[in-house]
């Protein structure tokens, strides 16, 4: 039975596929024009449509605050599109490129078109099921390529709508969405796609790159890892602690991009975590049925952030819960709530420190030296993000080149990624390769050399062919310098 519903989703996806890539061919040069038409169809789908995603957003959730879907699946992804739409015409130029001597003299020309590669596989995943999709988007549609999406089955409710919107707003040429579980996700990322990008888990990450392989499809892939934030002592320690929170309760912690643990000064570790806490009960006073405190996504992720709470627990951890009203979360109806729980000084053993938190998580360390942050960060897997909270060049200096991450924020967290014209990816673990901006339109890009030749033979006349003599040496002479 399995392996009919694996053929079915195959034959599926390769018929929509062919019918991408044939409609790709029959249209040959895609226009500025045409590019600027279908990111505009994309914004139009986001922005009339923005109620209806928020509502399925939240359903998906079991809560979802409103506030931050529209900040961060409607306006981030908007904003996204709009900046491709403004700039891809300037991206599309040809770019002149320097024929070598003594070509170059006599009238050879080089040059790089950009090219688009055809049909890009999108592979969107559920903490952002909007955004992960509609934002490599823009760099997809700004190349002039096509798309087929699969939505992630986490989000059943918005994937659903987003089939719904993109057939109303597209031709199923131009771009398609595809629901379903992870056998459809097993045949997409094993169909023969010009590019696939996947956003999601490192170990999902792996089983895309082995089918893709089959193929030598191209893949960039958005991760995510233990995102270490650095408090210095140069840096007042309550601006730290907002900008810190403010990232931390996006989404609940449910964010790639989320501070994962904390390095503290040693002798300023209390005042951290008080300062936090004071400072959570100034944006909450409840939390169960607060509409600004999102839930986790469904019960199989709260039961993985429970588990590690546990562990941590049951090796006599030092665990702080926010929990400003003492409501009870074990009687909860529909949603999934976590408090925001800080675990303080946990020994590298628990799996708190082992595992990618994701959720209303977050650890704090205590240091007595930059340079042991430094080691303890270099000693663990390059995380998608690196967050530093300090006013000394110096050392600011120190942290950029001794360490490696996918990006860095220097007084906040999260930041970057809003950043259009900064490349958005990681490194190993965390990631490879980027998109956003002008990063998305040449990765989605075939990058074409087109060389001219001159009208001049300067094989012939140099004598640079058989039988070869005399005349040839003394080119090559004059040719061969140190």
């Amino acid at each position: 039975m399995n392996s009919q519903v694996d053929n079915n989703a195959a034959d599926m996806i390769q018929r929509l596929l062919n019918a991408q890539r044939n409609a790709y061919l029959a249209e040959g040069a895609v226009s500025a024009e045409t590019r600027i038409d279908r990111l505009q169809r994309a914004i139009d789908l986001v922005f009339d449509n923005r109620d209806a995603i928020v509502d399925a957003l939240s359903a998906d959730f079991g809560h979802r605050s409103s506030h931050q879907s529209l900040m961060s699946d409607i306006y981030a992804t908007i904003e996204c599109l709009k900046y491709s739409k403004k700039h891809l015409k300037k991206w599309m130029k040809t770019e002149k490129r320097k024929a070598p001597f003594p070509m170059n003299l006599l009238g050879a020309k080089a040059r790089v078109e950009f090219q688009p590669k055809g049909v890009i596989g999108i592979i969107g995943t559920w903490n952002f099921p909007v955004n992960t999709i509609f934002a490599p988007l823009a760099g997809i549609f700004a190349a002039g390529n096509r798309a087929m999406i699969k939505c992630s089955e986490v989000t059943p409710q918005t994937g659903e709508l987003m089939e719904q919107l993109i057939a109303k707003y597209f031709k199923p040429e131009e771009l398609v969405a595809i629901n379903g579980g992870p056998d459809v996700g097993a045949s997409f990322s094993a169909a023969p796609f010009d590019h696939i990008i996947f956003t999601g888990a490192t170990s999902i990450a792996r089983h895309i790159m082995r089918a893709a392989a089959d193929n030598l499809t191209p893949v960039t892939l958005e991760l995510g890892g233990k995102s270490p934030v650095i408090i210095s002592d140069s840096y007042p320690m309550n601006e730290a602690i907002e900008r810190i929170v403010n990232g931390k309760i996006l989404n609940v912690g449910q964010v790639c991009l989320s501070p994962d643990y904390i390095l503290v000064p040693e002798a300023k570790l209390e005042e951290f975590v008080s300062g936090t806490m004071n400072y959570l009960g100034t944006l909450f006073s409840s939390l169960l049925n607060n509409p600004d405190y999102s839930s986790v996504v469904n019960a199989r992720h709260y039961q993985r952030l429970q588990s590690y709470l546990a562990d941590a627990r049951e090796q006599g951890a030092d665990i702080r819960e926010f929990n400003p009203a003492n409501e009870d979360f074990s009687q909860q109806s529909g949603t999934h709530k976590l408090p925001l729980t800080l675990v303080v000084n946990p020994s590298d053993e628990l799996k708190v420190m082992q595992e990618e938190l994701f959720g209303p998580i977050v650890c704090v360390k205590s240091y007595r030296s930059v340079d042991d942050c430094l080691d303890y960060i270099n000693a663990r897997p390059r995380p998608l993000a690196l967050y530093y909270f300090g006013k000394n060049e110096a050392e600011q200096r120190r942290i950029l080149d001794r360490s490696t991450s996918g990006a860095v924020t220097i007084n906040d967290v999260i930041f970057h990624v809003s950043c259009e014209d900064l490349p958005f990816g990681g490194i190993g673990p965390s990631g490879m390769g980027y998109y956003h901006g002008k990063d998305g339109f040449l990765t989605f890009s075939h990058a074409k050399a087109v060389y001219k030749q001159s009208g001049v033979n300067f094989q012939k006349l140099g004598g640079m062919l058989p039988p070869y003599g005399e005349k040839a040496e003394k080119t090559l002479n004059t040719m061969i310098r140190k």
